[in-house]
């Protein structure tokens, strides 16, 4: 089978003959139909991702497809079935083992695009906002980065839950599509002072952070009393230290979260989030935004629409029907 690896770190992907996986114990072979990229993949390809594979490696965190094959202490999965994944790794490639544990079915009528796109970005900002966050209908959502994979599901997901949503993006088109996405008040980081700005909006309540350094220090000090802040990536390359007065001052509090951990330490957490967002998607509430579908050859292009924050939403890699 065919299969996009890192043999040196910080160089393209190569595409390369591997030999296919066979499945054993609770594990299923699928067959990959679509894989959605993250900034983790550019991470593990620069090798500063937390996580380092041994190379040759296959990347790809989150994928969809259709079980070929199952093995002899497979339960609850059969042949033929439709299951999306958040796998670490692995995903660009025409066939993956996957265990059963994180093989999530898929309702018959949502796409295998849409499903490459919809687990980390929408499981991410849901759990982020619903359970660590506890955002309250009427209160003010400050999301940055907020054109990005997670950041628009989170500008979707905040208006959904009766929030009044601030997008802060950088440039009119990406703000645009937060717009479109249900956003409130649309700031341009490149043109506003933004702690000035979300204090005229009236302050937040909740801050949703993937990008980190400058922009998440002013964040800090336009939040109201009370407010909570979720610091889930760096996009920016810098990590902010949090000044512990402030926080003491406005009594604000700061949540660590990392999605993807629950999956060790609490996974109920990700399949009661799972069975809320599915429904929504059923009822027309929820639509991924993928603004490029390139073709299984073209990974690397992908990889670069992210890395030069050219794309909105979601890249999706088409390996196969």
């Amino acid at each position: 089978m065919r299969a996009m690896q890192i043999t040196e770190l910080g160089k393209p992907l190569e595409m390369r003959n591997v030999v296919m996986p066979k499945p054993s114990g609770d594990e299923v072979l699928v067959r990959t139909q679509t894989c959605g990229l993250n900034f983790g993949d550019l991470l593990v390809v620069k090798g500063t991702y937390q996580e380092k594979p041994t190379l040759p490696a296959t990347i790809g965190m989150e994928l969809c497809g259709v079980v070929e094959d199952v093995g002899p202490n497979v339960k609850g999965l059969s042949v033929g079935q439709r299951v999306a994944a958040y796998s670490g790794f692995g995903g660009l490639a025409e066939y993956i083992t996957l265990p059963t544990k994180i093989c999530v079915p898929i309702p018959d009528l949502m796409t295998s695009v849409d499903a490459a796109a919809f687990l980390v970005a929408y499981g991410t900002s849901h759990v982020g906002l619903d359970y660590k966050a506890n955002l309250k209908r009427g209160e003010r959502l400050l999301v940055l980065g907020a054109s990005g994979g997670v950041g628009l599901t989170a500008v979707e997901l905040g208006k959904l839950m009766g929030a009044e949503v601030i997008a802060c993006a950088r440039g009119a088109d990406k703000l645009a599509v937060a717009k479109v996405m249900g956003a409130d008040h649309l700031l341009d980081t490149e043109h506003v002072d933004l702690r000035s700005a979300v204090k005229a909006l009236g302050g937040a309540d909740v801050v949703y952070d993937p990008v980190g350094g400058d922009l998440f220090n002013a964040a800090l000090r336009g939040c109201n009393p009370e407010a909570r802040l979720l610091p889930l990536g760096f996009a920016s390359g810098a990590v902010p230290q949090v000044p512990a007065n402030i926080l003491l001052v406005k009594n604000l509090t700061v949540l660590g979260f990392y999605w993807g951990g629950y999956m060790r330490v609490n996974p109920k957490v990700l399949t009661d989030s799972f069975a809320v967002l599915f429904e929504w998607y059923i009822q027309g509430k929820l639509k991924p935004h993928v603004s490029h579908l390139l073709p299984f050859e073209q990974a690397n292009e992908g990889l670069e629409l992210l890395r030069s924050r050219k794309a909105t939403g979601k890249v999706v890699i088409q390996i196969q029907s």
